[in-house]
């Protein structure tokens, strides 16, 4: 492992804060987790980053999702070199992304039609447009907790934002069928949609399965309203099925937000819809300077299509499944009592007990001096780049690190 100059990361917090406010901001921020994590970082391959101290780690994060295929992916930079050499933020879009557009309609089951745009929150943002165009309603059901972006009308309780910007969100509470059917009878008449995420991924808590019959009953509620069935799919989409989350339940969203690890780490995003909708969508003024640019949109299709090819989600599940295997015999070997929940592409752990989750921040941090970068309260995320040898890596990393907390706190 090359190393850099010693304390460079602390060096460029130092200059961040005299130009950045807060020296950072965001989801990103390490000054929000333990003092162990570093927040520059200046390289990735496969499924390892190295951080500004020339530190290097097993990425069990992905860069908190978008590298589904592992950093410096061959297909997806070869195909964005190809691009950049073409042209990329243009008087308008490439014929690339037409080829996108009928890649992402042929893939997905419920899509007929597709709009781009640049992060999750454009998508959801969108596909919440799309349906009160097509209704003329205001209302939206959505699960207590959940997460559906960064704008003010989807984040409660933070500076610079009103309720007023909230008021047309209706709760429900997820796997509660019930609850959200109250919650469609408090709003009679006024839904637009009801947005769900595939599963229960709220952060500091377990992730949740989605109930199957909760699932379709959401789309027996939104067909009886008259409402839209939009589909968060931001965080999960195509790490659990390239066809959509709820495919293998056999529910079909009127709308799908997608982003994240569609271009593997280039800025893309896009909603996919049904056709009743396609009239809707074409009333809306949405747009961006960037969201038309060309190389993205190269990197997402040999995104998806290199997915395909190589058996992708096959991968991560077998990659998340020796995770899984290794850290339940080793908290059991180190006598903690853990949790391991979510889909084992995106898992988390949890401890027994843990309601402050001190455990769980000093472990992950013991994990960080191991060389294994993962997260205290946010889910983690598994990528193809991740073989059997990497995990094994990690696994050291992460038997090293039971070891130090049991030091500290001995077991359960």
């Amino acid at each position: 492992m090359s190393h850099t100059t010693p304390g460079r990361d602390a060096s460029l917090r130092e200059r961040a804060a005299k130009v950045v406010p807060g020296g950072m901001y965001g989801h990103l921020n390490a000054a929000i987790f333990t003092p162990a994590y570093p927040q520059f970082f200046v390289r990735g391959e496969g499924c390892r980053q190295w951080d500004a101290d020339g530190r290097e780690y097993v990425d069990l994060m992905c860069s908190w999702g978008p590298m589904i295929l592992g950093h410096r992916h061959p297909a997806v930079e070869e195909a964005a070199a190809a691009q950049r050499a073409q042209g990329d933020c243009l008087n308008g879009p490439g014929p690339v992304m037409v080829e996108l557009a009928e890649l992402m309609v042929d893939t997905i089951p419920s899509a007929d039609w597709v709009m781009f745009s640049k992060n999750g929150t454009d998508a959801t943002t969108q596909a919440l447009m799309v349906a009160r165009a097509a209704t003329g309603r205001d209302k939206v059901l959505v699960a207590h907790g959940a997460y559906h972006g960064a704008d003010p009308w989807c984040t409660p309780s933070t500076a610079g934002t009103t309720a007023a910007e909230r008021a047309d969100l209706v709760e429900y509470p997820y796997n509660d069928l019930e609850g959200a059917e109250a919650a469609a009878g408090y709003a009679d008449g006024e839904v637009a949609a009801i947005l769900a995420t595939p599963f229960k991924h709220d952060s500091f808590e377990d992730q949740e399965p989605v109930d199957p019959a909760f699932a379709r009953g959401l789309r027996a509620l939104a067909d009886r309203i008259g409402a839209a069935l939009v589909l968060d799919d931001v965080r999960a989409g195509f790490r659990l099925d390239p066809r959509g989350s709820w495919e293998p339940l056999g529910v079909r969203p009127d709308l799908t937000a997608w982003s994240k690890a569609m271009g593997n780490g280039y800025a893309i995003a896009a909603v996919t819809g049904a056709d009743a909708l396609r009239g809707a969508a074409q009333t809306l003024y949405s747009t961006g300077s960037f969201w038309f640019s060309a190389v993205p949109m190269a990197a997402a299709k040999a995104t998806i299509e290199t997915l395909r090819d190589i058996g992708g989600v096959a991968l991560m599940e077998r990659a998340g499944a020796r995770l899984r295997e290794g850290l339940a015999a080793q908290a059991a070997a180190h006598g903690f009592t853990v949790r391991q929940t979510g889909p084992v592409q995106i898992p988390w752990l949890s401890f027994e007990g843990d309601a402050t989750l001190e455990k769980g921040m000093h472990w992950a941090s013991a994990c960080l001096e191991e060389g294994v970068y993962l997260h205290p309260w946010h889910n983690w995320f598994m990528s193809a780049a991740h073989t059997d040898a990497d995990v094994d890596r990690a696994l050291a990393g992460t038997d090293a690190a039971f070891a130090k907390l049991r030091a500290r706190y001995g077991g359960d």
